[in-house]
């Protein structure tokens, strides 16, 4: 995808799925900026980004790293032709064993965190711009465990369906993305040890009818069509990228 002389913000860049967004924009010629809570991370993601990318050190959840973002963005660059909110958060949870921590935390980065992320890009965004959200299957299917990031991630698409209507006119376009199980260490850390990640991952391999979870890349390369001007006349919907397994 070509993205020449555009900006990208990338929320959640310095690993996982987020790190490969930012190298398939960055490949396609956008100026990337990445944001992350650990600078060590950041650090290391850039050295493999390339193309002038940038970073940025904050926490979405926390509205007082929003101001700070977004001037240094607005001095830097002075616009956002590209945003992707990727940072989310999951945790395992069985009805009886959710906490108030939990439910914060999952609510306040993936809920608050992308909705506020949203507002506070809108001054700096333009006629032609796209916001990509990185949603999950979970939407529709969280399976045991998953009610309450279930729950953030179809808060989501819902907020989208408004979210078009309030920004009718502008020319702003946004999408989800919704990936199924992602080789990453973030899905293998949700599990309480390695064993019970190694079963859970078997068990999602056969899931999908292609055979296998994704891969970050392959999920990159979906959220870089949803935000390039190939899919200039695709708003508000919620594209699955999950091998198959949602449809099964």
């Amino acid at each position: 995808m070509a993205f020449e002389d555009k900006v990208a913000l990338v929320t959640g860049g310095s690993s996982g799925i987020g790190l490969a967004i930012a190298r398939e924009l960055a490949a396609g010629g956008a100026r990337v900026i990445i944001t992350g809570r650990g600078q060590a991370r950041l650090d290391a993601a850039l050295e493999t980004i390339g193309n002038g990318a940038s970073a940025i050190r904050g926490d979405v959840s926390q509205l007082s790293d929003h101001a700070a973002l977004f001037a240094q963005v607005a001095r830097d660059h002075g616009r956002i032709d590209v945003l992707v909110a990727n940072v989310g958060v999951g945790e395992i949870a069985p009805l009886g064993a959710i906490t108030e921590a939990a439910y914060d935390r999952m609510f306040n980065t993936n809920v608050k965190g992308v909705l506020f992320t949203i507002q506070h890009s809108l001054p700096l965004m333009r006629e032609g711009s796209a916001v990509v959200i990185v949603g999950s299957t979970a939407s529709m299917d969280p399976g045991p465990g998953l009610s309450v990031y279930g729950a953030t991630k179809a808060a989501l698409r819902n907020m989208v369906r408004s979210w078009i209507l309030d920004l009718k006119g502008r020319g702003i376009r946004i999408n989800v993305l919704s990936p199924g199980p992602v080789n990453t260490q973030s899905l293998r850390g949700i599990f309480p040890s390695p064993e019970e990640a190694e079963a859970a991952l078997s068990y999602l391999n056969e899931r999908s009818t292609i055979g296998r979870i994704g891969e970050p890349e392959e999920i990159a390369r979906a959220v870089a069509f949803l935000a390039s001007d190939a899919a200039s006349y695709i708003n508000g919907v919620e594209l699955f990228a999950d091998g198959g397994a949602s449809q099964v």
